[in-house]
């Protein structure tokens, strides 16, 4: 794939959402959050730690103050290039201090912190035992929308990296499937991936025949054969944006029934992608999913959720799940990835990631979801 590279994010988007971060807290009712090494920092503020260690990095956002990154001395000159650098304030502690009372400093003494998910256990505990008064939320309870809607910008990273993924399984097609383990195709997977721009390969599940009815099959060394249904699902990172896409291959010409389960997924797909609206329910995806394969008498054999969502991560909020009331809101993106598990037999999994629009969805994986056959 050809293409210019994508315009950094800039200092004033960082600031934009550090700002938008610390006002959604406030609204929820915190003083403030904390935000250790991680999505969310990366996302915050550009800086990734050139290695996460038991020192404590530490992002303190606050509607009204300056947002405040509590770094180690050491690491403190890589923090100052991070992209989002110019719109934080840098407070470094050296070793042989207590980093637990610099970063005190900056909290309401009896205040509720949202904490990033990636927090250490130690840390936190660091911090309660400096501050008893304090009391802490996982972010992702708190403010679980916080990354969901994307901007324009994040929108066209998410495009890019659904057309890399495309653009690996359409080569994919091409190589022989018969006669080869589960492994070798996995390693051609990634290798596309790779060429088709990803600098990080999350994941490529390859489940051959019987293996596909584990949704989350290992790979493993099974050499797959002739007449088998094979689940490929696969995604990463490209310029720090994900994709995950799926599609089910027959390696030479399906029997009736597997043509059949596979069109079933396929029309189960489709109505999951139809019930993307805005003001929509993530539940009414599922719904609108699982009452497809649930009327062709499958019902027990989709054992997961219709999506979830996707961004600086390949699996974050929101989730397509029954019970899940968050309306859909322009600019959110998730999968829809009905499947029906036959165990011991076969499985079939289709997968596109979606974007709501301001009147419906978006598909960012477009290659063809009929049945596709192999050598």
């Amino acid at each position: 794939m050809t293409g210019t590279a994508p315009a950094p994010f800039t200092a004033d988007d960082y600031r934009a959402r550090m700002d938008r971060a610390a006002r959604q807290a406030a609204g929820a009712g915190l003083a403030g959050l904390l935000v250790a090494p991680g999505p969310d920092l990366v996302w915050l503020t550009g800086y990734t730690p050139t290695a996460v260690t038991e020192r404590l990095t530490l992002l303190v956002l606050a509607a009204g103050r300056e947002p405040v990154l509590v770094v180690p001395a050491l690491e403190a000159p890589d923090a100052e290039h991070a992209p989002g650098a110019p719109a934080i304030a840098l407070r470094d502690w050296t070793d042989g201090k207590d980093p637990y009372t610099v970063t005190a400093a900056l909290l309401d003494a009896d205040g509720r912190f949202g904490v990033s998910d990636n927090a250490w256990a130690m840390h936190l505990l660091g911090l309660q035992r400096a501050l008893p008064g304090t009391s802490y939320a996982s972010l992702t309870e708190a403010l679980p929308m916080l990354r969901a809607v994307k901007d324009a910008a994040e929108l066209d990273l998410l495009a890019a990296a659904g057309a890399a993924a495309d653009a690996a399984f359409e080569e994919i097609r091409k190589v022989p499937f018969a006669g080869r383990r589960e492994t070798d195709v996995a390693a051609d997977l990634a290798a596309l991936l790779r060429r088709f721009g990803h600098s990080q390969v999350d994941f490529t599940i390859v489940a051959s025949g019987p293996n596909g009815a584990n949704p989350h099959h290992e790979i493993g060394d099974r050499v797959i054969e002739r007449g088998d249904m094979v689940v490929l699902d696969f995604g990463g990172l490209k310029d720090g944006y994900g994709s995950d896409t799926s599609r089910t291959v027959h390696v030479g010409e399906p029997t009736d029934e597997e043509r059949r389960v596979h069109d079933l997924v396929r029309e189960a797909q489709e109505a999951g992608f139809r019930a993307v609206r805005p003001g929509a329910a993530c539940q009414d995806v599922d719904r609108a999913a699982r009452a497809v394969i649930a009327d062709a008498g499958y019902g027990e054999y989709f054992i997961h959720r219709t999506g979830h969502g996707i961004g600086v991560t390949t699996h974050e909020p929101p989730y397509m799940i029954e019970g899940e009331e968050q309306p859909l809101v322009p600019g959110m993106c998730f999968s829809v990835e009905p499947g029906v598990y036959l165990p011991g037999r076969f499985g079939v999994r289709i997968e596109d990631i979606v974007t709501v629009t301001g009147d419906g969805g978006r598909r960012l994986n477009n290659t063809a979801r009929e049945m596709v056959t192999v050598d």
